[in-house]
């Protein structure tokens, strides 16, 4: 499919660059979608939580009264669960909460999460173009040439760009990423996908399907 190609004063350019209908143009997977998502989510968990069990908390062993003959239930000592500041029945542990996903299942979410995109008519492409210093202002009246005030957006470039990563970075609703840097979630995430003319080609290198290797005769 072919998009009209915007400067960054929101004007068309007169071109068009071709986005692969294998990439930008498939059904999107929602099941796919989600497992990536959740990866995503999973893997920023830190599981450091972590909770005193009966062996742990500080307190005297001594038992508290005799087995038989209270008349009421027999206990042990003060660290038991049922008492105020005992130790915690299977309390929280430290664990890592990350799990894998096959490499074809991430790149198909990838390419499901900007066929989404692409469908909601979310995606825009603009001519590469890059700041002469660090100007936040400067960053402003680009996305407000671009209508895209107030939104969130994730501006995919090719290379790392200083200038303009600085000038992007004191704002809260606007990402830089790297083409090759995409995922899902942030695809997702994104009211728009603002893409440079350059990243376009590197998208394809990343996310297009491996040609299989001939097996050997």
């Amino acid at each position: 499919m072919k998009v009209d190609v915007l400067n960054i004063q929101g004007e068309k350019t007169g071109r068009q660059v071709e986005l692969p209908d294998a990439i930008f143009g498939i059904e999107p997977n929602q099941h796919v979608l989600w497992l990536a998502v959740r990866q995503y989510l999973a893997n920023q968990r830190q599981g450091t939580h972590k909770a005193k069990e009966r062996n742990e908390v500080a307190g005297s062993t001594r038992k508290l009264k005799r087995q038989k003959g209270t008349g009421t239930a027999r206990f042990g000592d003060i660290k038991n669960p049922l008492f105020r500041g005992g130790g915690r029945v299977f309390g929280p542990r430290p664990r890592s909460y990350s799990f894998k996903l096959n490499k074809k299942v991430k790149r198909l979410a990838r390419k499901s999460a900007l066929s989404a995109k692409m469908a909601e008519g979310a995606v825009l492409v603009v001519e590469d173009f890059t700041f002469e210093a660090p100007k936040t202002k400067a960053m402003v009246e680009v996305l407000q040439h671009l209508e895209l005030q107030g939104k969130k957006v994730l501006w995919v470039v090719p290379g790392v760009d200083k200038h303009l990563y600085l000038s992007a970075r004191n704002l809260p609703k606007v990402e830089i990423m790297r083409a090759q840097d995409l995922h899902t979630y942030a695809v997702l995430n994104a009211d728009k996908l603002v893409i440079s003319e350059q990243s376009i080609e590197k998208i394809v290198e990343t996310f297009a399907d491996k040609p299989k290797a001939e097996s050997a005769a």
